[in-house]
Formats: structure tokens, C-alpha cells, sequence
């Protein structure tokens, strides 16, 4: 059993995409998704209209040796849900790994989401019951709108070992973050002891 969860955002942490959009990040590679289903790289991202990811190939060891030397458990927390093992995991060399469901979706968005991200406070709050977390997203701070949802998170994990590390979207995951999350794990108490 792990000694907790690292649960992990694609878009802002593996996905820079406010970085300067005609300046791909050093370090990341250029992917294209199209309506279709098509996922693309190298001359053929430019050839094909889709959804533009960046991506470090290097992400996907990184965030494994940091798992395995803590005792973390891995999880997809994203609005890709399951895509995210189809896609990204698969490019960054990650196995495959549980995915956090976000049933409060609003249709009347194109893509399902409340622009807020108060949406992932409940359903973050559920699926880690209990267990220690640390939380690497681009929408942790800076929403007023989160509200209510953040304030019942808080409540829900009040004597529960949080670490919420918000990633910049125009950088996406720095060697600090993950420095970060490796202080916090060394620092987790036994729940049982």
C-alpha cells in the first residue's frame, strides 16, 4: 500500500500551454490530437488541425523515481481522465494509472468544464479519503470562484497530510516542484502508528 498519493494535472504541469504560443518550451516535444483520435508528432503535428501538447519525454521518469523513492502512488487528476493514460502517459513512459472521474460536468461549455476548477475540489476530496496527497495543477490558487469547494476540501482534509503544489502554466513541472513533493513525503506520519 502507498504512503500516499501524488496526483498529477496534464494540462499546466506536463502541458505548458500558456507558454508563448509560437515559442515551444525548451525541453518539449510538439504533439497534435485530432478530432479523430489521431495523435501526432515530429513533421506530422504540423500536417494535421487538433489540439497542440507539449510535452518532456523526461516527465515520465522523473515523476517515477520521485514516486518510488517516496512511496507515492501515482494518479491522473485531469480533465483528460482516461485519455491521459492513452496519450500522455504512454509518451512520457508512465504505466498506466488510476484516474480520478469528475462527474460534475457542464454541458453547456464546450468541453464539459466549468472555466473555474472548483469542480476537482469534491472529487479530488472523495477519491483520496483520507489518504496523504500531494497535488501538482495550474488551478490550486488564484480562483476566488472556488469558494465553497475549496473551503469543503479544506474541512474534508483538515487533519490529513495536504500538500498542494500549483505548477505555472507558462512553465509547466520545474525540478522544484518535485523537490517540493519529496520534502513533503519525508515529512508524512504513519496513520496507523
Amino acid at each position: 500500500m502507498s504512503r500516499g498519493l501524488l496526483l498529477i494535472d496534464v494540462d499546466g504541469p506536463l502541458n505548458p500551454f500558456a507558454a508563448k504560443p509560437t515559442r515551444r518550451p525548451p525541453g518539449y516535444e510538439t504533439f497534435r490530437l485530432t478530432p479523430n483520435g489521431g495523435w501526432h508528432t515530429g513533421p506530422a503535428a504540423r500536417r494535421h488541425r487538433g489540439m497542440r501538447v507539449w510535452l518532456r519525454p523526461d516527465h515520465g521518469e522523473l515523476l517515477l523515481r520521485v514516486a518510488a523513492d517516496t512511496g507515492l502512488e501515482l494518479v491522473w487528476a485531469t480533465t483528460w481522465t482516461h485519455e491521459a493514460n492513452t496519450y500522455i502517459g504512454r509518451t512520457i513512459g508512465l504505466p498506466e494509472l488510476p484516474v480520478i472521474e469528475f462527474p460534475e460536468r457542464d454541458l453547456r461549455v464546450g468541453h464539459g468544464w466549468r472555466a473555474d476548477g472548483g469542480w476537482k475540489w469534491p472529487a479530488v476530496a472523495d477519491y483520496a479519503a483520507g489518504r496523504p496527497l500531494a497535488w501538482l495543477d495550474d488551478e490550486l490558487v488564484g480562483h476566488d470562484t472556488f469558494g465553497p469547494a475549496r473551503a469543503a476540501f479544506d474541512q474534508a482534509r483538515a487533519s490529513t497530510q495536504t500538500l498542494l503544489c500549483h505548477v505555472d502554466p507558462r512553465h509547466g513541472l520545474r525540478p522544484d516542484q518535485l523537490t517540493a513533493v519529496r520534502a513533503w513525503a519525508a515529512g508524512l506520519t504513519d496513520p496507523s502508528a
